[in-house]
């Protein structure tokens, strides 16, 4: 009997710390309450009407201009301008949109991917996303594009350095002739 008492006393104990809490949050003011709210948000509507992006492909028109070519052995035009959009909006991406070798890139990627098409390495049984296949044949060109152009760069700084390097030396071994611009003989100074 003593331990359901002892445990009577503590269940009581809780309840008025609990009513305390409870009734200091009924106490606050009206205007903190306001100042808490966050203002409604605010959604931009959409225009049904809105153009498409210039490098926009349709996947699922790509994917029929593909099954196409491959029946017939003949490119359409569309499948053509599909390949140039998906080159040149990804050269608009944020990691290769500075570089001053841009058209190289987008020339290397068309090519690539009209390779690609030429050689049917699509396969139109096992996907129907053609777009991400070809964006990654792009991508991987570009890429490449820029490992060519950062190894003919430092083909060209180790030529300069060279070249430079051997101007240095003669400069110094002829450092102790010199010749004075405005009279005809040379002067040696040991």
């Amino acid at each position: 009997m003593a331990s359901n008492k002892s445990s009577k006393k503590i269940a009581s104990k809780k309840k008025p710390a609990a009513k305390k809490k409870a009734a200091a949050k009924k106490d606050k003011p009206a205007a903190d309450k306001a100042a808490v709210k966050k203002a409604p948000r605010k959604y931009k509507k959409r225009k049904n009407g809105k153009k498409k992006s210039e490098h926009y492909v349709d996947g699922k028109l790509f994917y029929e201009q593909i099954c196409e070519y491959y029946k017939t052995g003949i490119l359409p035009d569309v499948l053509s301008i599909s390949v140039l959009k998906i080159a040149n909006g990804l050269s608009f991406a944020p990691n290769f949109i500075n570089y001053s070798y841009k058209d190289e890139m987008v020339g290397d990627a068309i090519l690539k991917m009209f390779s690609a098409l030429k050689n049917r390495k699509f396969n139109v049984d096992a996907t129907n996303n053609p777009f991400s296949y070809f964006t990654t044949i792009a991508f991987h060109a570009f890429i490449n594009r820029i490992k060519k152009e950062k190894k003919h760069r430092e083909t060209i700084t180790k030529y300069q350095e060279t070249v430079y390097g051997d101007m240095m030396n003669e400069d110094k071994n002829n450092s102790s002739t010199y010749t004075d611009s405005t009279s005809t003989d040379t002067q040696s100074y040991d």
